[in-house]
């Protein structure tokens, strides 16, 4: 599987030890008679939890073979995206959830092998996933402008397009209820856009400090003012675009990356959709590709394929913006931290999220 934006950066994260992984993966594989753990491909430590793969030697009735598998810990600093839930750690979350993803629905999801709080197994809290193959538009060069997506038909380039937005609506489809997913918002607090606008704000002020980004300011005050009422609420996948999902053929295979997930209106990951949409292209300065729906288009497809409102999309798509915005100030200062960058940078200012939020404000207000 494949991180995204946070991929190439070492933490503080202790080497995995083979011979323990071993032992805890092997009761959890299905018809397994024994395991060892050969070969890690280098990890992408990012700022939320390490991801590295890994491939094992797997002896099963069926025989033996090397199989590929994902393995999650996490960090020992805070994570990208505000806390959402009162469970301990940022890997449970996105393990839960990917739980109730799989078994309440058809969106693909990587095999789930098990999740382990005890952080003295492996020095953090870990999963497991099995690895899945297939194509991933990477952000770096952007996918609009190079790659598998560039060299696709028309044709090939409008499913894979139109096959996301309907996997977006297809986890929106989930009974969250019924699916147990209430503890993606703590006890006495109300679920919906204040709760979201309240916590990315609230986070915002802690990573900026005493800085001042005058659009983001000005996008917060106007959020604020303009508040949409909730007219329902579903899953949030969280960070919803096409390089959260592993693509076959142009299909979905499996999608990823729910750290991020709350219950939320369901135009609230179609306005990341949207604004990730603008970012791939009018932010980097890349053309709309032959067959590529418009934003327009993608919306309102979301709308004939989910049955929902897409009122105040471009409400949620600047909350969006706003929200990348203080994502880039919170990387940047684990960059700092790291020792990656000096402290008197000012890529938190200047960066494309700021050039996307202030060309979405322009556009739409």
């Amino acid at each position: 599987m494949t991180e995204s934006n946070e991929s190439g950066l070492t933490g503080n994260v202790a080497a995995v030890d083979p011979a323990e992984l071993a032992a805890w993966l092997l009761p959890r594989l299905d018809g397994a008679t024994a395991i060892e753990v050969e070969a890690f491909e280098p990890p992408r430590s990012g700022y939320s939890a390490e991801t590295s793969v890994f491939t094992a030697h797997v002896d099963r009735e069926t025989g033996p073979g090397p199989e590929k598998f994902v393995l999650r810990r996490e960090s020992p600093e805070p994570p990208v995206y505000p806390q959402q839930s009162d469970r301990s750690c940022e890997v449970e979350i996105q393990y839960r959830v990917m739980e109730c993803v799989a078994a309440s629905s058809d969106v693909p999801i990587a095999p789930l092998y098990g999740f382990e709080a005890d952080p003295s197994v492996l020095d953090a809290e870990f999963f497991v996933m099995g690895f899945v193959d297939g194509d991933v538009p990477v952000e770096d060069p952007i996918y609009t402008s190079a790659g598998f997506f560039v060299d696709a038909t028309d044709e090939q380039r409008a499913r894979l397009v139109t096959a996301g937005v309907e996997t977006m609506a297809a986890i929106h489809a989930i009974d969250w209820r019924a699916a147990g997913l209430d503890w993606l918002t703590p006890d006495g607090v109300t679920a919906g856009t204040r709760r979201q606008f309240d916590l990315w704000h609230d986070y915002y002020r802690r990573e900026i400090g005493d800085r001042v980004h005058p659009r983001v300011e000005e996008a917060i005050t106007w959020l604020d003012t303009n508040m949409p009422d909730d007219a329902e609420l579903a899953l949030s996948w969280g960070d919803p675009r096409p390089g959260n999902i592993i693509w076959s053929d142009f299909s979905p295979a499996c999608v990823t990356d729910f750290e991020a997930a709350s219950i939320s209106p369901p135009v609230y990951d179609l306005g990341w959709w949207l604004m990730f949409d603008h970012w791939s292209h009018e932010t980097m300065g890349q053309p709309r590709l032959p067959g590529e729906p418009t934003r327009d288009e993608q919306a309102t497809h979301y709308a004939a394929v989910s049955g929902r409102s897409i009122d105040n999309v471009r409400y949620y798509e600047l909350f969006a913006a706003m929200r990348y915005c203080a994502i880039v100030v919170r990387v940047i200062n684990r960059m700092v931290e790291r020792g990656h960058m000096p402290a008197d940078h000012t890529i938190w200012l200047e960066n494309p999220a700021s050039t996307c939020l202030d060309l979405l404000m322009t556009d739409y207000l």
